[in-house]
């Protein structure tokens, strides 16, 4: 077994217990890396602390928490660190014109601007690292126009569109940067979602709501997706991208090969905006006879 300062070390956001964040750092952990997994508040990540994996608060969205963070880990690790992976993050659903402003900021600050902010904060520390990398969760929903969750995936896309800028700013010193595609994979960021009573999609709230039960019926396990993810940040060359999740495989294939009307009619008519539609303009074709 590799001793502490020869251990490779990573650091994780978004680790409270039953998360992705969270499989994420049993999976370092196994495998001999010594993980840093990071909330902001520790009492929600009692399981990983139990099997001896270091915790400690972070709040993404805090400048002073971020430093804390780092001059923490920085001490224990003379300075360096291997990876970051930037998991913290939320979900949002509302069609565009229900959408409250002041959530869709939030959503951006705590699905972009932080994963910016960790990475200028911990920079150094990898630069100091060994073959370090930085993961920055992504989503299928950055590549589809996914209804009703407009927001989310903006803000996917900006991470997809930051990653691979960074990519090419961090290659001269050697950091790599790997954005994950992840489609369906079983986690806490889904909950039921009531429309408001005036949203002119308020009759689409039952069938939206059980693609959601379905979808996270037929998901990937949380395990599996992090042992796919984690075999591939660990390799010598690691990939631009990791695709992950049940639909990852076609979503790739779809946006890879196919117009962009071929994908966003499978997602329209996966939520059942063909029949809405259909539905909409027969109600407003009787309204105008």
């Amino acid at each position: 077994m590799p001793t502490q300062r020869s251990q490779r070390t990573v650091l994780i956001t978004g680790c409270t217990d039953g998360g992705i964040g969270a499989e994420l750092a049993k999976e370092y952990h196994s495998r001999g890396l010594r993980v840093f997994a990071t909330s902001r508040r520790v009492d929600t990540m009692k399981g990983l602390a139990a099997l001896g994996i270091e915790t400690l608060a972070l709040d993404v969205l805090n400048v002073d928490s971020i430093r804390t963070a780092r001059e923490t880990i920085s001490s224990r690790t003379e300075g360096k660190l291997d990876i970051l992976v930037n998991n913290a993050g939320k979900l949002y659903e509302a069609a565009v014109i229900d959408s409250d402003m002041n959530e869709m900021r939030s959503l951006f600050e705590l699905n972009v601007f932080a994963h910016m902010s960790m990475v200028q904060d911990f920079i150094q520390l990898l630069m100091a690292g060994q073959n370090a990398c930085i993961v920055n969760i992504g989503s299928g929903a950055g590549l589809l126009p996914v209804p009703l969750q407009a927001g989310y995936n903006a803000s996917k896309a900006a991470i997809h569109a930051f990653s691979d800028t960074l990519r090419v700013e961090l290659e001269p010193f050697n950091i790599r940067v790997i954005t994950t595609i992840t489609s369906a994979v079983k986690s806490n960021i889904f909950n039921p979602v009531r429309f408001p009573e005036h949203s002119l999609y308020k009759s689409l709230e039952g069938a939206y709501n059980e693609m959601h039960v379905e979808t996270n019926r037929t998901a990937v396990p949380t395990d599996k997706f992090a042992r796919e993810l984690v075999s591939d940040t660990l390799k010598s060359r690691p990939p631009n991208y990791s695709w992950g999740g049940t639909s990852a495989g076609l979503i790739w294939f779809l946006t890879s090969f196919f117009p962009r009307w071929v994908p966003t009619k499978v997602v329209t008519d996966m939520y059942g905006f063909n029949k809405f539609s259909a539905q909409v303009r027969k109600e407003r074709a009787k309204v105008n006879a």
